[in-house]
């Protein structure tokens, strides 16, 4: 079958052919419909520390936002069958059971095939996309929790998303969803465009305009030295800062601010399987759906390309099993 594999820091993406995947005892394989692209996949790629225990070891197949069909099923696998539609859970929560990580730790989901422990898997409602299936477990879900768990965003609060990407945009929508007042920062004026649409009250470029709004919670999707430090300056005085961006490995934090005015900082990551569940649900009850584009799968390095770049907005996913064709950003 072939692959998109990675071999090591600093090299780009290759397609390659490798065997076909068969499921052990516990095991599926899935054939892959869909396959969302990430900013975790860039750090993988340059060599990142993503901590959580996890270690990287090349060759790799990348991709950690799978969805697609079950077409082999292994040994002592009851609640799943050949021809579901299903989704590959990035399990996080609860903290400490991150032991199947797809993409990361073993291979992932830019193939036409992968091997999926049968736990990891969640059904795809009708209703749901491929495509919508694959973001949301990493995109959505993560958002998802990082809004409603993590930052335990409650009606009528405050809640600005710094950087307003493809987590930091559902982030947007889950916060509206929840009935809280959402605002952005991101210095892209698309960027800014798309969390007004989804409906965000106001966006700014720079994330010190949002010392004036002093909100109750904010939601940093960059993780960086500058954002980090603007978001304990700026949130309200016993308000809460998540933080989930990995943009940079350390970042100081204004002690003085951070201590003085009684400010939670927590770190957010991933979801839980329950979680992805409630986001299917979500979608398949068109309460919102995310902004995906599809590229062709044999033109991933182009599409890792641009989105280090910061030239996608909302998130980009791939049909690893689909004919070759010209490279396409089209809606799904």
């Amino acid at each position: 079958m072939k692959a998109m594999r990675f071999s090591g820091v600093g090299r780009p993406l290759r397609l390659e052919t490798v065997p076909d995947p068969e499921p052990g005892p516990g095991w599926v394989v899935v054939d892959v419909e869909a396959a969302g692209l990430c900013h975790s996949d860039l750090h993988i790629m340059a060599g990142v520390e993503l901590g959580a225990g996890l270690s990287v070891s090349t060759p790799l197949t990348l991709g950690h936002e799978g969805a697609g069909v079950i077409s082999a099923v292994g040994a002592g696998v009851e609640d799943f069958a050949v021809g579901d539609r299903v989704g590959v859970a990035l399990v996080v929560h609860p903290v400490g059971e991150m032991g199947f990580a797809p993409g990361v730790v073993c291979d992932g989901a830019f193939a036409e095939r992968q091997l999926v422990r049968a736990s990891a898997l969640v059904r795809i409602p009708d209703g749901v996309s491929f495509a919508e299936a694959a973001v949301a477990t990493d995109s959505v879900a993560t958002a998802y929790h990082a809004v409603r768990a993590a930052g335990a965003v409650q009606a009528g609060e405050r809640v600005a998303i710094i950087g307003l990407g493809g987590l930091g945009l559902n982030a947007v929508h889950v916060t509206v969803l929840l009935g809280a007042d959402a605002y952005g920062v991101d210095i892209s004026p698309a960027a800014r465009t798309a969390a007004k649409e989804a409906g965000a009250l106001s966006c700014w470029p720079d994330p010190g305009a949002l010392n004036a709004l002093a909100p109750d919670v904010i939601v940093d999707f960059v993780g960086g030295t500058a954002t980090t430090t603007a978001a304990v300056e700026a949130v309200r005085p016993g308000g809460r800062v998540v933080l989930v961006g990995l943009s940079e490995e350390t970042a100081p934090v204004p002690i003085a601010s951070f201590v003085t005015r009684n400010v939670q900082l927590t770190g957010s990551l991933g979801a839980s399987k329950d979680e992805l569940r409630q986001v299917y649900d979500l979608i398949a009850s068109d309460a919102f759906r995310p902004t995906v584009a599809e590229v062709d799968f044999h033109e991933l390095p182009v599409a890792m390309d641009r989105l280090a770049r910061g030239e996608v907005q909302g998130r980009l996913y791939t049909r690893p099993r689909a004919r070759r064709g010209p490279l396409s950003i089209r809606a799904a």
